[in-house]
């Protein structure tokens, strides 16, 4: 197979990370293609018009992965690091995501080449707008459900739900997920990401016989995962002693005013100039002793080149792909030392929310918030217990016993569909 149009490190690593588990899987080499390269690929230009009159023309993509167990599934991000083979990376794990939470969805993710902290919001709404029209022919609420990602949100996807409202003449809420309330958005989705890894942090605490009360977390990112997740861990008792972002990375032992940081973000936009006391190098602070480490901002930052210096007794990946195959290897040789929720586990909160979303709009009938995270957190622990009880069993990886369930059910999916024509 052509394979030529997926390229760049990030989807050698879901390649890489997809041969391992299939040679633990015993899969059939003639199976392998099929399993791992996208359905669809799509490449659109978008025209605007910026304010100053000029017309610019930027790149989107959407890559859909399979649809055998129901529509796709994916968000749309904004930012000047996509490409074609970092979206269709990020497709290829959310169908283990979505296949290893039960969800009746097959993987997507979108995008588009642009910084959207350079555009004015009248050229936000104009690129958001346009994106969408570019991809009507393509999606639809039982074809490919979008939702935010890095560089968008609830805003942008109330644009995208009535761009493609109005060419299909009547209010279609369940094309994206991710929306305002106020345009049939769900109680919780924009917590759902940063509490699911408060959970499955609670519970791999449990799990080693640590108390919250007692443990120490940093968090790498400060965004809407981040810093929900940092939110939520202290709230449990957890003593949050380094956060950053992309402006600024802080740590004091003594803990910090995670409230204080919200408020900050919330005000500027950012960390920087929170504190001139407490600054830290970004990469030192991924290396200062925790028991918890949450990377919660982009791909591959847990590397060879610092996996053996990370000091921390639970490693919980709240952004997708943040470790790569050679640190995992390295990582495997600390089991005894690190335990690794991973990404498709840790983080799938938000997805899982996003279905609960896109159920709610299908049937007129939405969920009070307590019974969107209690549901939520139920999903969680199944998706927990399974994941730890086939790396006990299968003595492997917390990583590899969650592809290879994930892996396992679009296998059995496809087998039992079997190849049309």
């Amino acid at each position: 197979m052509n394979t030529a149009i997926y390229s760049g490190p990030v989807f050698e690593m879901a390649k890489q990370q997809f041969a391992q588990v299939a040679d633990h899987l015993d899969i059939r080499e003639m199976d392998r293609d099929r399993l791992l390269y996208p359905k669809r690929a799509m490449a659109v230009s978008c025209p605007i018009h910026r304010d100053d009159g000029r017309i610019e023309v930027y790149q989107g993509y959407r890559v859909q992965h399979h649809l055998t167990l129901g529509p796709t599934k994916g968000g749309t991000r904004f930012a000047p690091s996509v490409d074609i083979g970092e979206i269709a990376a990020l497709a290829i794990w959310m169908s283990w995501k979505c296949a290893l939470a039960g969800l009746p969805y097959g993987g997507a993710k979108g995008g588009i080449t642009v910084d959207p902290y350079k555009l004015s919001p009248r050229e936000l709404e104009a690129l958001s707008r346009r994106h969408m029209q570019e991809m009507i022919p393509f999606v639809g609420p039982h074809t490919d459900v979008m939702a935010p990602d890095m560089g968008t949100n609830e805003q942008v996807m109330a644009w995208f739900m009535d761009t493609y409202s109005m060419y299909q003449g009547q209010t279609i809420n369940e094309i994206v997920t991710g929306k305002p309330i106020s345009a049939g958005g769900t109680l919780g989705r924009r917590e759902a990401t940063g509490r699911g890894v408060a959970y499955l942090v609670g519970r791999a605490l449990e799990h080693l016989g640590i108390r919250a009360d007692r443990a120490t977390a940093i968090v790498q990112g400060f965004g809407n995962v981040g810093s929900v997740t940092a939110y939520s861990l202290a709230k449990r008792g957890v003593r949050i002693i380094g956060v950053s972002d992309h402006t600024a990375a802080y740590y004091d032992p003594a803990g910090l005013d995670v409230a204080e940081l919200q408020r900050h973000v919330g005000k500027h936009g950012q960390l920087a100039g929170v504190s001139a006391e407490s600054l830290i190098s970004a990469s030192e602070l991924l290396v200062r002793k925790c028991d918890v480490l949450v990377p919660a901002a982009i791909e591959r930052v847990i590397t060879s080149g610092n996996a053996s210096k990370v000091k921390c007794r639970i490693l919980a990946e709240g952004a997708n792909g943040p470790t790569t195959p050679e640190a995992d290897a390295i990582l495997y040789q600390r089991t005894d030392e690190i335990f690794v929720l991973p990404d498709i586990l840790c983080n799938a909160g938000g997805v899982i929310v996003s279905y609960f979303e896109w159920v709610q709009d299908l049937q007129r009938l939405f969920w009070e918030e307590t019974e969107v995270f209690d549901r939520l957190y139920r999903i969680l622990e199944r998706s927990f217990q399974q994941t730890i009880a086939r790396a006990k069993h299968e003595r492997i990886s917390h990583r590899m016993a969650a592809m290879a369930i994930g892996v396992n059910v679009v296998q059995a999916a496809k087998r039992t569909r079997g190849l049309f024509p």
